[in-house]
């Protein structure tokens, strides 16, 4: 089994994306592709290589030296079986992270916490923030790099702005990018014991 084979039954979110943004696209090239998915050159080119080999992807060569890639009819296939068995992995891990999420803040608020703030303003935080409700803690802060805009009422700032807000604990509440999250926390000075992630493994 080769490299580009191991990565996509690693990460089919990755593939899902390529070929959802070829879908929508007609046809990019991979620098194209990675710009759009902020991923790296060398990653693009390992998921193109499987994706071809495995019919999804024909590649067409445009001057001078470039290719193009399209989307081929059973590659159109695959992105909706990616999608569906993606949908039925989110709506378990979404199940999980509500019940997470309350046996944290039971913990969380046993030890005199109440102060919460949270990083990440996706799904998850929405299941989060309605899970908050059950219990005696204040949202004091969201933050996200990726988002603007408001989230329940609460202005999404930047993850440097942690190092403005009163808080006891953040949390991240983020599937997708809870590593980069606890990453940037960390980078901004939050201590990594001031930072609970229910999705860390």
């Amino acid at each position: 089994m080769g490299i580009g084979s191991n990565l996509q039954e690693k990460d089919p979110f990755r593939s899902l994306q390529i070929l959802e943004e070829l879908s929508k696209s007609g046809s990019m090239t991979q620098r194209d592709i990675s710009s759009r998915l902020g991923l790296a050159l060398g990653l693009v080119n390992s998921y193109i290589k499987n994706l071809i080999s495995k019919g999804y992807i024909t590649v067409r060569s445009i001057p001078p030296k470039r290719y193009t890639y399209f989307l081929t009819p059973k590659g159109f296939t695959e992105k909706t079986r990616l999608t569906y068995n993606l949908l039925h992995d989110y709506t378990k891990i979404y199940r999980d992270a509500r019940r997470n999420f309350r046996e944290l803040f039971c913990t969380l608020e046993s030890n005199g916490a109440n102060r919460v703030v949270f990083a990440g303003a996706d799904e998850v935080a929405e299941i989060a923030f309605l899970t908050l409700q059950e219990f005696g803690l204040g949202l004091t802060g969201i933050l996200d790099d990726e988002k603007t805009g408001t989230f329940f009422k609460n202005e999404i700032q930047s993850l440097d702005a942690i190092r403005e807000i009163n808080y006891d604990v953040v949390i991240i509440t983020s599937y997708m990018k809870h590593k980069k999250l606890q990453k940037g926390l960390i980078d901004c000075g939050v201590a990594r014991d001031g930072i609970k992630n229910i999705f860390e493994r």
